[in-house]
């Protein structure tokens, strides 16, 4: 499929890929984690909404700290936490104080601005394994009070050869009550068949799998921990096929059609946007104060000697 867009007085057309198999790399998370990094990437930017994925562990943390992320600002999204294993206690700028276990979610809304830190707690499990993902905000709703929301409980649902817990948007007929801003989906899939499954899908959403624990083969295509397999539209079923208990995370939206500027924590419309940002966090304006984490807060990086231009979800640049 080839689609067409017009911007600085040029039409622009990109050819859509049958799929695309984007291999992740690794990026350290504070002073103790490196996670692998799966969004976004040079050829892919996004998946509907979903604007960046970090996949972290399965890693040992028996008698080490475990997740040390100093606190640090966020701007124009939504981050989701999800644990295949252990447990990550959240404090942010508003007062939120709250631990997380596997299959409960939290949502942290930033709008216009919020601060947050993330550690294991000092007695915490021995395994660290799970995913950290952003949801971009779209202009009607990236000025929003900043808000958090912790959900011990979200719906699972069970068709022919898989097990679905449905984190957010709709999946197989239910919704989870994790609020979102655009039509999307995250749902962690379970296959319980060795003749594997058929993942009924939207055809107006593109998608995107990674392998929590396992291996499967999707859309002909062998998926293992570390990649991301991108879909785009036009799909209405997907097969899936791996070993009992392979355990699957799929993300899908509404292509999301506004140009974004993602830059450290923060994502804008404009260069002066993110600066602006930058400097607020600095100076100690509009993002508040995390209380009660044991260490300093996370410093800017310094702003790039380039312009920052906004970009599509395939990677273009837009004019300033």
């Amino acid at each position: 499929m080839t689609r067409g867009t017009v911007y600085g007085g040029e039409l622009a057309t990109v050819a859509e890929p049958t799929s695309m198999l984007l291999p992740g790399h690794d990026v350290p998370l504070g002073r103790y984690t490196t996670v692998r990094r799966l969004l976004p990437q040079r050829t892919r930017r996004m998946v509907g909404a979903w604007c960046f994925v970090d996949q972290f562990g399965p890693e040992d943390v028996a008698g080490r700290p475990g997740m040390r992320v100093p606190p640090h600002p966020h701007m124009g999204l939504q981050t989701v936490t999800w644990l295949v294993d252990g447990e990550i206690l959240h404090r942010d700028s508003l007062g939120s104080v709250q631990t997380i276990l596997p299959g409960q979610v939290n949502l942290m809304t930033s709008g216009h601005g919020i601060a947050h830190s993330e550690e294991s707690p000092p007695e915490h499990p021995p395994l660290m394994h799970g995913l950290q993902l952003w949801i971009a905000l779209p202009d009607s709703a990236r000025h929003c009070a900043p808000g958090f929301h912790h959900y011990p409980t979200v719906p699972v649902v069970e068709a022919d050869g898989l097990k679905a817990t449905v984190v957010a948007g709709s999946f197989l007929g239910v919704t989870s009550p994790v609020t979102v801003y655009t039509p999307l989906v995250g749902a962690d899939i379970r296959i319980t068949r060795s003749e594997g499954a058929r993942l009924e899908l939207e055809a107006t959403f593109e998608y995107a799998a990674l392998v929590l624990s396992g291996a499967a083969t999707i859309d002909d295509t062998a998926l293992e921990p570390g990649s991301l397999l991108y879909l785009p539209p036009g799909r209405t079923s997907l097969p899936v096929t791996g070993h009992p208990g392979t355990r699957l995370f799929l993300l899908g939206g509404e292509p999301f059609d506004e140009p974004l500027v993602m830059w450290w924590n923060f994502v804008g419309r404009s260069h002066e946007e993110i600066a602006e940002a930058r400097e607020d966090w600095e100076t100690g304006r509009r993002f508040g104060t995390v209380t009660g984490y044991p260490g300093d807060p996370l410093p800017a990086p310094a702003m790039p000697m380039v312009r920052l231009k906004a970009r599509d979800r395939h990677g273009r640049t837009f004019p300033a």
